[in-house]
């Protein structure tokens, strides 16, 4: 099982990143998926989250109206859009897949907001 998430990197206040993690080694399609991210010092936080039934998403209030957690269930892959990026988004954002009592990590990405 592997999750791979990338798009990570520097930017500017008001800007924008779109994050991606591609699954393997698991039925994908079978899994919620959800956008964690933690700040320097900070615990661990869920951002965003797109359940398996129905293409339902739930965000963090922090993040509602900014960012979009969306998937592609072909490709493996869940993507989170984040625009009007503050400074306080800094983290490294981690993708989850949990289903069927089981729950794998991504590596993380860093993002980081700064002017």
């Amino acid at each position: 099982v592997q999750l791979v998430e990338s798009g990570g990197g520097l930017v500017q206040p008001g800007g924008s990143l779109r994050l991606s993690c591609a699954g393997s080694g698991f039925t994908f399609s079978n899994y919620d998926m959800s956008w964690h991210r933690q700040a320097p010092g900070k615990e661990r936080e869920l951002v965003a989250v797109t359940f398996n039934a129905y293409g339902i998403t739930d965000y963090a209030d922090s993040v509602k109206g900014r960012f979009t957690i969306s998937r592609d269930n072909a490709k493996k892959t869940v993507y989170l859009q984040m625009n009007s990026l503050k400074l306080e988004d800094t983290a490294v954002y981690y993708c989850k897949a949990i289903g069927g009592g089981f729950e794998y990590w991504g590596q993380g990405t860093q993002v980081t907001v700064s002017s």
